[in-house]
């Protein structure tokens, strides 16, 4: 018989969450929670358009508190996409994945020869010392059926988790690493490179949100490669507990696209998951990266 613990009934502490979000009003856009803990989408805003500094410091608002935010209907370029996202940050240019129209924009282009392949959790560069803020991705094509994404609040995740589970990790520092996702396509030579300029990243298992004080788990399936101080196997069976919470579907927001959607999501309150069941249809995405802070 399974000695592994089974939760019944309901995540309690997502009514507080739930609770705090139908709080909130906003002046110039309307929000339309989609999860009882995480995801709204907005209405009344057009990404083309110059935001005033009123409506950019509303999104930021909105952005902390609801974690993702839903655009629809959006017919912007790449250019316009990232003038949108330079009002939250600085943007990166990944050194892994190829840029599009412009540098700083990634293009996602899946079809029956390249499969999507990221259908598992985790948070954008978390492999970075100085990780995301957040991101941008746009729908171009999307198929009539599946392609969907989910988010998790990693918040609720954290809040979750025995009052015992919490004090083992509250002072636990992860390695993040990109060799065992980005690396395995490099050469030795090229990953040895590589790690000259990205070494193993080292942050807490548990950071402070900067903007809302707000904790949060911070460890993610692809780029967590262990837990400093731990032999292996007792690092493994750790992450893999947590891990297991990150799977709970109360804690989560799934969003259908459709062409011209928009996510905008905080990369250090979330984790996302591109469900890869649409093959061999094509899903084709461009999505700009925010620079954000060191966790802490």
């Amino acid at each position: 018989m399974s000695t592994r613990p089974i939760h019944y009934g309901p995540r309690r502490h997502i009514s507080q969450v739930r609770e705090r979000l139908d709080g909130l009003s906003f002046d110039h856009f309307e929000a339309t929670l989609q999860s009882p803990c995480l995801g709204a989408e907005i209405r009344g805003v057009d990404l083309g358009k110059p935001l005033s500094p009123e409506l950019a410091a509303e999104l930021v608002t909105a952005l902390v508190e609801y974690k993702v935010l839903f655009f629809r209907d959006q017919d912007i370029s790449a250019e316009e996409q990232a003038t949108f996202a330079r009002n939250f940050g600085e943007l990166e240019i990944h050194p892994f994945l190829p840029g599009g129209e412009t540098p700083e924009v990634i293009r996602f282009q899946k079809d029956e020869n390249t499969v999507g392949v990221e259908n598992n959790w985790h948070s954008d560069v978390s492999w970075r010392e100085v990780p995301s803020l957040g991101s941008v991705l746009r729908a171009h094509e999307v198929p009539a059926i599946g392609g969907d994404t989910l988010w998790t609040d990693m918040e609720a995740v954290y809040e979750g988790l025995s009052e015992e589970l919490r004090k083992e990790i509250d002072c636990h520092i992860a390695i993040h690493d990109f060799v065992q996702t980005f690396g395995i396509a490099l050469s030795e030579e090229e990953r040895a490179e590589k790690r000259k300029e990205f070494p193993p990243a080292r942050h807490p298992i548990v950071r402070t949100h900067p903007v809302s004080g707000r904790r949060c788990l911070y460890v993610n399936p692809i780029f967590t490669d262990h837990v400093d101080g731990l032999e292996r196997e007792a690092s493994d069976d750790l992450l893999g507990r947590l891990y297991r919470e990150i799977d709970v579907p109360e804690y989560q927001v799934r969003f259908k696209w459709a062409d011209n959607s928009v996510a905008f999501w905080d990369n250090r309150s979330t984790q996302h998951y591109a469900a890869s069941d649409y093959w061999p249809q094509a899903r084709i995405m461009e999505r700009l990266t925010i620079i954000g802070d060191r966790p802490v």
